[in-house]
């Protein structure tokens, strides 16, 4: 009788203490599954912040002529992010030559409405080397003005990465060819980036020292 009740003891005890050990490992494996969870989703987050190739090159303006830009206002970096490119250009002093003559090749509004477009933009100083007669000329024959004013243009946001070693068709149908690295780049070999990577809100722009010129 005693032998019995001893193992009717142990039993109980047994059935007592089964459910707080099951308790005690089903909780050691949530922390384990926690704990790797945690890591996993530590680890995709440090991969995400990885740079990637799209994001390599110059993420700022750069080129030593954007310390001509204004500071603020809306010929700033920042204010002409917020125009579109021919407004934006406008409020650039540097580019007064250029928005001269897209007015009068009447592409305000043709730049102004493109999407995702990269524009490399002569200088005053650009259109200063070409003789004034024969800017003259161009700036009177609407045709020709248009044809080298879309030369300037690349259907597509161009990167500084995408401007290293580059071939691309522009809006006049004729192609340009760009070459380069880090924060010096130049277009068909012949005309420098002086201020690279500016924002506006629908386009890329490169500040050029050459006006380029479509091959005849």
């Amino acid at each position: 009788m005693q032998t019995r009740i001893r193992r009717i003891a142990v039993a109980v005890a047994t059935a007592a203490v089964l459910p707080l050990a099951l308790t005690a490992c089903s909780d050691s494996d949530s922390k384990d599954t926690a704990s790797d969870n945690s890591s996993s989703a530590s680890a995709k987050e440090e991969k995400s912040t990885e740079p990637s190739d799209d994001m390599a090159g110059p993420t700022e303006p750069f080129g030593p002529a954007c310390s001509s830009v204004p500071k603020d206002g809306k010929g700033s970096f920042a204010g002409m992010a917020e125009d579109p490119v021919a407004t934006a250009a406008s409020n650039n002093p540097a580019l007064s030559t250029l928005v001269t003559a897209v007015k009068k090749a009447g592409l305000v509004d043709t730049l102004n409405t493109a999407e995702n477009i990269t524009v490399f933009a002569p200088t005053n100083d650009a259109f200063d080397k070409i003789p004034k007669k024969d800017l003259d000329k161009v700036l009177d024959d609407k045709a020709q003005l248009t044809k080298i004013l879309t030369y300037h243009v690349v259907g597509k946001k161009l990167t500084p990465k995408d401007l290293e070693n580059g071939s691309f068709e522009t809006l006049a149908k004729a192609g340009l060819t760009t070459s380069g690295s880090g924060e010096s780049y130049k277009v068909n070999d012949s005309s420098n980036v002086v201020c690279g990577n500016v924002r506006t809100a629908n386009a890329n722009v490169y500040i050029v020292d050459t006006v380029l010129m479509p091959k005849s």
